[in-house]
């Protein structure tokens, strides 16, 4: 069987961070960093492409800063359950760094693209 090889570069252009930050959604919680989504969307017309270089070094040296590992989760019991002795009765929200939160979708983006091109997900 021919071993194939997954070649990703680690260079990040601006378009590609712009529209990553543009899918974050506004209603969301503050992150670890205290940014809102809303206000991370706004700062970033005037970052991105300092933000593309940082993560690009970032991947291309196999960086990952300390801070953007950690996050806080709460767990938040859902009202009107009948046994909170079960699972189901609560939900787990997760306070993370919102650049992270940017990292994770491009990751993810490179995952389902090389799942789909070597026909992974049947």
């Amino acid at each position: 069987m021919e071993q194939k090889v997954l070649n990703i570069s680690p260079i990040i252009i601006t378009e590609e961070i712009n529209k990553l930050i543009r899918s974050l959604l506004n209603g969301k919680a503050l992150g670890l960093n205290g940014i809102l989504n809303k206000v991370f969307k706004i700062a970033a017309l005037v970052i991105a492409k300092d933000l593309a270089e940082i993560i690009s070094h970032y991947f291309a040296n196999r960086i990952i800063p300390e801070n953007l590992k950690k996050f806080i989760m709460a767990v938040l019991h859902k009202e009107g359950k009948k046994d909170y002795s079960l699972l189901g009765s609560y939900r787990l929200i997760a306070f993370k760094n919102t650049l992270a939160k940017v990292l994770e979708k491009y990751v993810a983006n490179i995952i389902l693209k090389a799942a789909e091109e070597y026909r992974l997900l049947l």
